[in-house]
C-alpha cells in the first residue's frame, strides 16, 4: 500500500520510502526468472517482506520545487515501468489472483508507515494512521470524461525512457549500481499496486490499472555503469501474450490513467468497415428484394406504369380498363374534323370521310407486359412512357381528302419586290414556296390524326433569290427617289415632264442573284406617257401602201418621219431618277424611216390575183359579222415566209368592236354568241390559201356537214371572251412573192381574193362518201334556248389537194385529208309531234 503523509509535518512526497531496495535486489530475476519479490505468496506480504529488508535512504533533493500531482505523474518513465517495477508488477499480478476477492477488504487495511532501518538494519514500521487520515491525503485526480491516456503519453516524463532525468550510468566492475530517488519520479511500487500487462516492449497496448488512490513516489535514478549490450540484457523481457490482468492498467496509478484502446490496423479498420458495409448491403438488398417481388405481385396483368397515350394516363389499368379510359376521353374528339397544318397553312379533312377508325386492343397491346427488369420498373415511377394510338384508314381514301386540300396547304415561293401604292413605294418580302406531298402527308396524318392536335404536315420549301435586307436597300436607293418627284423632258419646240406616276407605273424590279433587286424602266410605258406631250414635235413615218386602183395593185410610196429616238433619250433616265435634284432628260430627235417603204412593196410582187373563193347565203345577224371581219382582214400583206392568223389579226372579236349576237353551233346544236357567223368567212378565207398554194398551219372543220361548203374542205373559228384563240385559220406564204388579202362583201355573199405572184395551178379531188350515219332526232325542253333543225346525215369524206408548177410544170400531189362529220340531230323545241 502506498505511503500517506501529513502535509503539515512538512514530509517530502517525493521522498523515497525508508523500505525500498537501494540495491534493487528485489528486482533483479531470480533464476528461475521472476524477481525476489515475486517470490512471495501474495502482494502484501511480498510487499512487507521487501519493506523490512530495504534501508531507508532519503532521496538526494535535486534542488527543484516540489512538483504538481499532474506533473509528478507524467514524470514516471517507461523504462523504470518495465525495469523497475515490471517485474514486481509481475510477480504482485500473479499473487494478486488470489488476492483479488480481498480487495475492499486491502483497501480498507490501515496503511503501514516504514520508517529508516535501525543500525542493525531492522526496518522500523509505524503504526498506521486511521483511515480517514489516510484518505484524506491522497491528492485526488480530476477524472478526465472519455478520454484515454495512452501509454506514449509517457515518453519524455522524468524515469521513462527519453526523460532527461533517467541517467544510466554505467558502474565500474567491482561496484554495485546504485539507486538514486530524483524528486517528482516514482520509485518502485508495491507489488499489489502494480498491475499491468507484460506484453513484449515498454508498454502494453493494455492499460494497466491501479487504485483511484493518487500515488506520490520519488523518481529513481540508477547508475548502471555497464555497456549498452550489458543494459540492455539487464532490462527484463515482457512476455509476448498479455497477462490476465493486462487491462488492470485502465485506472492508472493511483487513478491517474484513463483507458487507451489498443491500436488499429488500416487493415483492420478496412476489414471491419467492409464488414459493416456487407452487412448494410445484404439488409438494402433484402429489402428491395422484397419491394421488387410485392412490385411484381401487385402490378401483375396491368398496364406497365408510366404508359400514356395522347396524354392519358393508363399505366397501372387493366387492358380492359385501359380501353375504356381511352374510350372515353378520345373517343369523343375522334369523330371533330382533323386539323391539318403546314406552315402557317392549315386545312381540316374528316375522318369518316377518310375512313380514319381507331384500333384500342392493338393501342394498348404496344405497351406490352410488365417489366421484369427492376431498374426499368424503378425508372417508371419516376418517368413516362408515350405510346402512339394505333389506327387504321384506306390510304386512297385519306390521299383523296388531302389532295382535296393541298392547294390551302401549299404556297408558290414569292420573290421580294416593290410595288407602288399610287406613287408610294412598298416593300414586299420575299416569300419561300411550299410544295406538299399528298402520299407522304397522308401517311403522316393516319399516324399522327388521332394524338390530338394538327397533324403536321411534312413540305417541301422552295428557296428564294431574294433576301429582305436586299429589298428594303432597293427600296431606299432606287424606289423612293424615283418618284419623289416628275423627270423633266426637253424637246424640239416645247418640253414634257414624266410625271411621278408614270415612273411608278414603269419602274419594274427582279432579282439581281445577289438577294437585292435589280431596277430598270419600261420604255412603251414611258413613251406612253411622253409621246402625247410631244407628238407635235415629231412627224412620224408612212409605210407604203399597196392599194386596189383601176382594178388592179398599185403601190403608194412611203415616207420618211422625224421623231424621238426613245432608247437614246432613256439611256441615262436610270441615274436620272435616283437623283433628288437635277431631274432633267433631253429627248433625243431623228429622221425615221417608214418600217414599209416603197421598195419593200414592189418587190414583193403582188401583181395579180392568185387564188379567190366566194360563199354565199347567210342571215343578217351572221352578215354584219361577216362584213366587220371582211373590213379588218381587207388589205392585210402576208410578206414571203410570214404566217397569218384570223383570230390574231382581228383580235377580239367583241360588241365593242362592231360584233353582234349570231348563230354558233354548241355542243352539237344550234345556238347563239356574239360574233356567230364568222365560220363562214374562215371557210371563204381557207379555201382562198387553199387554192394560192400556200401551206396550211391550222384549220379544222365542223362537228357537223354544212350544205353551202365543200364536204371536207371548210373552217371553223372560235375564241374566248378576251380574245385568246381556241379553233383559229392559219397559213405560212411559202411562195416566192408577197401575197395581199382584198375582200369583197354584199349582203348575200363574201369573197376573198390572193393576190401576188402566181407559182401554182391547184387542184383538189374529194372522195367520196363513206360511213354515213342517219340523224337522230332530240327534244329541247320548253324554256330552254332552242332552234328547230331538220337534221343532216353523217359521212366520211377525203380530199387531195394537187400543186402544179406554172414554170416547171412539176406536179406535188399532197396526203388526202381525212374528214368525219358527225349526223347533225333533228331538232324538236318542246314536245315532239304527235305521230301521224
Amino acid at each position: 500500500m502506498p505511503e500517506n503523509y501529513d502535509v503539515s509535518s512538512g514530509d517530502d512526497p517525493n521522498r523515497k520510502p525508508t523500505g525500498d531496495d537501494p540495491t534493487g535486489e528485489a528486482d533483479r530475476p531470480t533464476s528461475s526468472g521472476e524477481s525476489a519479490a515475486a517470490s512471495a505468496t501474495s502482494g502484501e506480504s511480498a510487499t512487507s517482506a521487501a519493506d523490512a529488508t530495504r534501508p531507508s535512504t532519503p532521496a538526494p533533493s535535486t534542488g527543484a520545487s516540489q512538483d504538481s500531482p499532474a506533473e509528478r505523474t507524467t514524470q514516471i518513465s517507461a523504462e523504470q515501468l518495465a525495469a523497475g517495477t515490471g517485474t514486481a508488477a509481475k510477480t504482485d499480478s500473479a499473487a494478486s489472483k488470489d488476492s483479488e476477492p480481498d480487495l475492499a477488504e486491502r483497501e480498507t487495511r490501515p496503511a503501514m508507515s516504514t520508517q529508516p532501518p535501525a543500525a542493525d538494519g531492522t526496518q522500523r514500521i509505524e503504526p498506521p494512521e486511521a483511515e480517514a487520515e489516510r484518505t484524506q491525503s491522497i491528492p485526488k485526480v480530476p477524472a478526465d470524461e472519455g478520454h484515454y491516456a495512452s501509454p506514449t503519453d509517457f515518453l519524455g516524463a522524468p524515469g521513462f525512457p527519453g526523460s532527461a532525468t533517467d541517467r544510466v550510468e554505467q558502474p565500474p566492475a567491482d561496484q554495485t549500481p546504485t539507486t538514486q530517488a530524483v524528486a517528482g519520479s516514482f520509485a518502485q511500487l508495491p507489488a499489489e499496486q502494480t498491475q499491468y500487462s507484460g506484453r513484449q516492449g515498454p508498454y502494453s497496448n493494455q492499460q494497466a490499472q491501479f487504485p483511484t488512490e493518487q500515488t506520490q513516489f520519488p523518481t529513481v535514478q540508477t547508475g548502471f555503469p555497464e555497456a549498452d549490450a550489458e543494459r540492455t540484457q539487464n532490462i527484463p523481457k515482457v512476455p509476448a501474450e498479455p497477462s490476465p490482468w493486462a487491462t488492470g492498467f485502465a485506472g492508472g496509478i493511483g487513478g491517474g490513467f484513463a483507458e487507451d484502446p489498443p491500436e488499429q490496423t488500416n487493415a483492420q479498420r478496412n476489414r471491419r468497415g467492409l464488414i459493416r458495409g456487407g452487412i448494410a448491403a445484404g439488409i438494402a438488398v433484402g429489402l428491395l428484394t422484397l419491394l421488387y417481388v410485392g412490385d411484381l405481385v401487385f402490378s401483375s396483368g396491368t398496364v406497365p406504369r408510366g404508359t400514356t397515350v395522347a396524354d392519358v394516363q393508363v399505366g397501372g389499368l387493366t387492358e380492359a380498363a385501359a380501353q375504356r379510359k381511352l374510350r372515353e376521353e378520345l373517343g369523343p374528339n375522334l369523330q371533330e374534323p382533323v386539323q391539318l397544318k403546314a406552315g402557317d397553312a392549315t386545312a381540316t379533312i374528316s375522318p369518316e370521310q377518310s375512313g380514319l377508325t381507331m384500333d384500342w386492343p392493338a393501342t394498348i397491346e404496344q405497351a406490352g407486359e410488365q417489366p421484369l427488369n427492376p431498374f426499368t420498373r424503378i425508372a417508371s415511377l419516376f418517368t413516362d412512357r408515350e405510346i402512339y394510338p394505333v389506327s387504321h384508314g384506306d390510304e386512297q381514301q385519306v390521299m383523296a381528302a388531302v389532295e382535296q386540300v393541298k392547294p390551302k396547304l401549299e404556297r408558290a415561293a414569292s420573290e421580294g419586290t416593290i410595288k407602288f401604292e399610287g406613287t408610294k413605294p412598298v416593300a414586299v418580302e420575299p416569300v419561300t414556296g411550299r410544295a406538299v406531298d399528298v402520299s407522304v402527308a397522308a401517311d403522316q396524318v393516319m399516324a399522327d390524326w388521332a394524338k390530338g392536335g394538327p397533324v403536321q404536315v411534312p413540305f417541301n420549301e422552295q428557296a428564294v433569290n431574294t433576301t429582305s435586307d436586299g429589298v428594303h436597300q432597293a427600296l431606299r436607293n432606287v424606289a423612293q427617289p424615283a418618284v419623289s418627284g416628275p423627270v423633266s423632258v426637253k424637246g424640239e419646240g416645247h418640253d414634257a415632264a414624266l410625271a411621278p406616276e408614270t415612273i411608278a407605273a414603269a419602274l419594274r424590279f427582279e432579282p439581281d442573284g445577289k438577294g437585292g433587286l435589280r431596277s430598270h424602266l419600261d420604255a412603251p410605258t414611258l413613251v406612253g406617257g411622253l409621246e402625247p406631250q410631244l407628238r407635235d414635235t415629231m412627224k412620224p413615218a408612212k409605210d407604203a401602201e399597196i392599194v386596189l386602183e383601176g382594178g388592179g395593185p398599185v403601190v403608194r410610196p412611203s415616207l420618211d418621219g422625224r421623231g424621238v429616238n426613245w432608247d437614246k433619250s432613256f439611256e441615262k433616265l436610270d441615274e436620272v431618277v435616283k437623283q433628288k435634284q437635277n431631274r432633267t432628260l433631253q429627248a433625243v430627235y431623228e429622221q425615221q424611216p417608214p418600217a414599209f417603204n416603197t421598195d419593200h412593196a414592189n418587190g414583193l410582187g403582188i401583181r395579180e390575183v392568185i387564188s379567190e373563193f366566194k360563199t354565199e347565203g347567210f342571215e343578217t345577224a351572221s352578215g354584219v359579222n361577216i362584213k366587220r371581219t371582211a373590213e379588218q382582214v381587207n388589205g392585210a400583206v402576208v410578206k414571203p415566209g410570214d404566217t397569218f392568223s384570223l383570230n390574231g389579226h382581228t383580235g377580239p372579236r367583241g360588241t365593242a368592236q362592231g360584233y353582234v349576237e349570231s348563230g354558233i353551233i354548241e355542243d352539237g346544236r344550234p345556238a347563239k354568241a356574239v360574233g356567230g357567223g364568222i365560220s363562214q368567212f374562215a371557210t371563204t378565207l381557207y379555201n382562198a390559201s387553199y387554192f394560192a398554194g400556200v401551206k396550211d398551219v391550222e384549220h379544222k372543220e365542223h362537228s357537223y356537214y354544212i350544205s353551202r361548203y365543200p364536204a371536207g374542205r371548210e373552217a371553223t373559228v372560235f375564241q374566248n371572251p378576251d380574245g385568246s384563240s381556241v379553233i383559229d385559220v392559219k397559213f405560212k406564204n411559202t411562195l416566192a412573192s408577197g401575197v395581199m388579202i382584198t375582200t369583197e362583201w354584199t349582203p348575200s355573199s363574201i369573197t376573198v381574193k390572193f393576190w401576188g405572184t402566181k407559182q401554182y395551178d391547184v387542184g383538189s379531188k374529194t372522195g367520196p362518201r363513206t360511213a354515213e350515219k342517219p340523224p337522230h332526232e332530240k327534244v329541247v325542253p320548253p324554256g330552254e334556248p332552242c332552234s328547230p333543225s331538220k337534221g343532216t346525215g353523217g359521212f366520211t369524206v377525203t380530199d387531195t389537194r394537187t400543186l402544179k408548177d406554172v414554170k416547171t410544170g412539176k406536179v406535188t400531189t399532197e396526203s388526202p385529208s381525212k374528214t368525219v362529220y358527225n349526223p347533225q340531230p333533228i331538232i324538236h323545241c318542246g314536245p315532239p309531234p304527235a305521230p301521224r
